[in-house]
């Protein structure tokens, strides 16, 4: 199979190619200084009792699973997450892969500024330039991804000083030792471990067991894919994750707040 990485990377480019412009670092600071303070990403991930958090997922559709629910309002499910007590959400907003676009974020933002307690958002996209992280901001966003494994280390230096100067966290996303390596150089605060390979789309729990425990005491740690089952999740947190990323199991769930509650337990 072709890495689909590689190939929604290229795509991912394309679509920006038309808007792209420069964005320095005190634009960012800027906007950061003009809009409110969106809730702690990292703080939603670090839970006082000591549970495992849950970062529940809005995901219409993937390349792996293909239609999730094509047709589900992000808002509507940002409730039942909210109402599930989720810890954080993470909003898809890649359009062609996904299903989802940078509107659905700014809607479940602008929910949860009005119908309080507010959940932190992750935007979850491929992101390859800083107007993507002014964007995210703007759309009321706590944090963005950086995906190691599709980026030179250039590229991961400006996202990652363009998410600080907007405020906003940043969730590494990794899949081996070098890309940990590289994360930790980078002094990544959270690393989340991709139990699917993006380039085969291949789902194996045993990577957040092998990498997690090689995590510096000071990251938090984050299982992303592969959660469906209460077993799954303590599979997670004995590995030493502080919280799991959760989509597909919570978007066909007939009740998440069972379901996040199960992955605590």
């Amino acid at each position: 199979m072709a890495d689909k990485l590689t190939e929604i990377m290229a795509w991912k480019r394309q679509e920006i190619a038309a808007r792209l412009r420069d964005v320095p670092l005190a634009e960012l600071a800027r906007a950061h200084a003009s809009l409110p303070v969106p809730p702690s990403f990292a703080q939603a991930l670090r839970r006082a009792d000591g549970q495992l958090a849950v970062i529940s997922e809005i995901k219409r559709k993937s390349p792996s699973a293909g239609d999730i629910q094509a047709g589900a309002s992000a808002v509507e499910q940002a409730k039942r997450y909210q109402a599930a007590q989720a810890d954080a959400l993470s909003v898809l907003t890649d359009t062609k892969f996904f299903g989802g676009t940078l509107d659905d974020l700014r809607s479940v933002t602008t929910h949860f500024a009005t119908h309080p307690p507010a959940r932190p958002c992750l935007r979850k996209d491929f992101m390859v330039h800083p107007l993507q992280v002014l964007e995210a901001r703007e759309a009321g966003a706590s944090a963005i991804l950086i995906i190691v494994r599709a980026l030179t280390d250039a590229d991961i230096k400006l996202l990652f000083a363009a998410a600080q100067a907007a405020g906003l966290d940043a969730l590494f996303e990794i899949h081996n030792e070098a890309e940990l390596d590289r994360a930790v150089a980078h002094g990544a605060h959270i690393i989340g471990v991709n139990n699917r390979d993006l380039a085969i789309f291949k789902t194996d729990l045993g990577l957040s067991e092998r990498l997690i425990p090689r995590f510096p005491r000071d990251v938090i740690a984050v299982s992303e894919s592969g959660i469906f089952t209460a077993a799954d999740a303590a599979r997670a947190r004995a590995a030493g994750a502080h919280a799991v990323l959760v989509g597909e199991a919570l978007m066909r769930a007939p009740d998440p707040a069972a379901l996040i509650a199960s992955f605590r337990a």
